[in-house]
């Protein structure tokens, strides 16, 4: 486990305290976990982007390709 020094706004901060207290659970393992969801969430977006941006660039050979396929089609 890394040891974090961390800075938070005061209303997040008073926010967590007021959760992690009716939750009964430590500030700590609230953070941890907020910060874990935050990962997936942000893995996922950054996948989303990368693969509209590979999409792009294939669009032109996959509209090639079909077209070809349709050409074989229509000689049947």
């Amino acid at each position: 486990m890394k040891t974090l020094s961390l800075k938070l706004d005061e209303d997040i901060y008073q926010e967590a305290d007021r959760i992690t207290a009716k939750m009964n659970i430590a500030r700590n393992r609230y953070i941890n976990e907020a910060v874990r969801i935050y990962n997936i969430v942000n893995n996922r977006r950054l996948l989303k982007n990368q693969l509209s941006k590979e999409s792009i660039l294939v669009s032109a050979d996959s509209m090639k390709i079909l077209s070809e396929f349709e050409r074989f089609i229509d000689e049947d």
